[in-house]
C-alpha cells in the first residue's frame, strides 16, 4: 500500500476569489457603522451587567471582607490585652512566689541557726562538765601524787642522809623537812 501525504486541515479552495482580497473584517469600510452600533450596545450591555450585578457583589465582598479583617483585628487586640494581663499576672504570682520562698528560707535558716547555738550551747555545757570533771580526777591524781611523792621524797632523803651521814634521822624530821621543801 501507499502512503498518502498529509493534507492541510485549512484550505482556502472554498473561499470565492472575489473575496480574496477584502482583508480583516474588522477594518472593511462597509460594515464599520454596523460595528460600532454593536460595540456600543455590547459596551451599555457590559456596563449595566456589571454595574447592577458584579460590582454591588464585589463590593459586598469587599465590605464582608473589611469588617471581618476589623472584627478579626479587634478580635487579635482584646486576646493580646488579655495575655498582656496574664503575662503580668503571672509574673506578679511569680514574684509573691519568690518572695514567700526566700521568707520561707530566712525563716528556715534563723531555725536551724537557733537550733545549731542550742545545740552548741548543750555541747559546751557537757564539755564544761567533762572538763570539770577531768579536772577534779587530774587534781585528785596530783594530791595522790603528791602524797606518793612526798612519801617517796621523804623515804629517799632519809636514805641519802643515812647514807652520807651513817645515821638514820627521824622520820619526822625527815618529813617535815621535804614538806618545807614541797612548799616553796
Amino acid at each position: 500500500m501507499a502512503q498518502k501525504k498529509a493534507q492541510p486541515a485549512a484550505t482556502t479552495e472554498h473561499i470565492p476569489p472575489s473575496e480574496h482580497g477584502k482583508g480583516f473584517p474588522p477594518f472593511d469600510a462597509t460594515t464599520f457603522a454596523s460595528q460600532l452600533l454593536w460595540l456600543a450596545l455590547t459596551f451599555v450591555a457590559l456596563y449595566l451587567l456589571m454595574s447592577r450585578l458584579a460590582l454591588p457583589r464585589v463590593a459586598g465582598i469587599l465590605e464582608n471582607r473589611q469588617q471581618r479583617i476589623a472584627g478579626d483585628f479587634a478580635d487579635a487586640q482584646r486576646l493580646k490585652e488579655q495575655s498582656d494581663a496574664a503575662i503580668a499576672a503571672y509574673e506578679k504570682a511569680l514574684a509573691d512566689a519568690r518572695s514567700r520562698a526566700q521568707a520561707l528560707a530566712n525563716e528556715t535558716m534563723q531555725q536551724q541557726a537557733a537550733a545549731a547555738e542550742a545545740n552548741r550551747k548543750e555541747l559546751d555545757a557537757k564539755l564544761n562538765a567533762h572538763i570539770a570533771a577531768a579536772e577534779k580526777s587530774i587534781a585528785g591524781t596530783r594530791a595522790a601524787a603528791m602524797t606518793n611523792v612526798q612519801s617517796i621524797a621523804t623515804e629517799a632523803a632519809a636514805a641519802i642522809v643515812e647514807r652520807l651521814i651513817g645515821v638514820t634521822p627521824a622520820s619526822q624530821d625527815v618529813a617535815a623537812a621535804v614538806g618545807d621543801a614541797l612548799k616553796r
